[in-house]
């Protein structure tokens, strides 16, 4: 399976029919992408050795219709392929120390802003209705987007039937749990670059079942869709070492929402039933902080009262 970056398949299948000055672009893309990225058509030139014309020319042999598209198809490139150093050092160079939080919450805002903008509605009722409609789901998501599955098992589980999510420490245990996964089932996977071999397998050999596939990434040129024909598209980057997932995570809590406004009486009675075993067995009585004035009461007894 070639899950090799659309940029980079285009230059491959370009590349003999390049002319020199193009040939030289090709070879520094392949060889500095995460600097490449950054640079206007101008400084690009500057660098490589030819003019800026030649750069624009380059970007639209390959299939782009000017440089602004073709810079995109680099940032995609860059997501995908920086290792952790290369992203801090990325981010360490725009950033200042005194900026940080800002730039960080603002730049947050902004992928939700922008997720807002282009996800497409019927996808995401799609997406809802799938997941309804199925027998048993699954969810997959690893290293950083392990949170997101595990946030988005815990509220599935008190709203539909049978709910599993994937344990996923490696490639066997995987398959294991997914060895009965059939036609009336669903996989919801969740992935951001650098994108998990691991849950890209786990969507084939579902596919290959001919279960339901949804994935939550965040490109259609993710290889992530490669398996699913229901692909909710949130935008994510990169911010030092750390994968900003918090579009995806507003995603993940609109798909909460959306089930549970489709489902009410049944989350309403699943809801009552967990607070009278709540209560039963005593599962927050000794876990619990209660407001007493301007006082805070411990609920175990023999605890200290401030």
């Amino acid at each position: 399976m070639d899950t090799k970056n659309e940029l980079l398949k285009k230059i491959d299948e370009r590349y003999s029919k390049l002319s020199k000055g193009q040939k030289k672009l090709a070879d520094y893309i392949r060889e500095d992408y995460d600097k490449a990225a950054f640079l206007t058509a101008a400084k690009m030139g500057e660098v490589v050795g030819v003019s800026e014309s030649t750069v624009v020319r380059f970007a639209t042999t390959l299939g782009y219709k000017g440089y602004p598209e073709f810079q995109k198809a680099l940032e995609e490139l860059v997501r995908t392929k920086l290792n952790s150093i290369q992203r801090m050092k990325v981010t360490y160079g725009r950033i200042s120390h005194g900026e940080i939080l800002d730039s960080v919450l603002q730049s947050d805002i902004e992928k939700i802003k922008l997720t807002m903008a282009s996800i497409d509605h019927n996808t995401f009722e799609q997406a809802v209705d799938t997941i309804l409609n199925a027998r048993k789901i699954y969810v997959v998501g690893i290293r950083s987007c392990a949170p997101l599955a595990s946030f988005l098992s815990f509220y599935l589980n008190l709203i539909c039937e049978d709910v599993k999510a994937v344990n996923t420490n490696s490639s066997s245990e995987i398959f294991e749990q997914l060895i009965r996964i059939g036609e009336e089932d669903v996989i919801i996977g969740i992935s951001f670059p650098r994108y998990s071999m691991r849950t890209l397998k786990a969507l084939e050999f579902a596919s290959n079942r001919k279960a339901k596939v949804i994935t939550l990434t965040d490109s259609v040129h993710s290889p992530m869709n490669l398996y699913s024909s229901c692909n909710l598209i949130a935008r994510s980057d990169m911010a030092s070492i750390v994968d900003s997932l918090v579009a995806p995570l507003s995603v993940v809590n609109a798909l909460v929402v959306a089930l549970c406004m489709k489902k009410q009486k049944e989350v309403v009675a699943t809801l009552e039933r967990l607070e009278q075993i709540w209560d039963e067995y005593q599962v927050y009585s000794k876990d619990e902080l209660n407001m007493v004035t301007d006082s805070v009461e411990f609920s175990s007894p023999g605890d200290i009262k401030e």
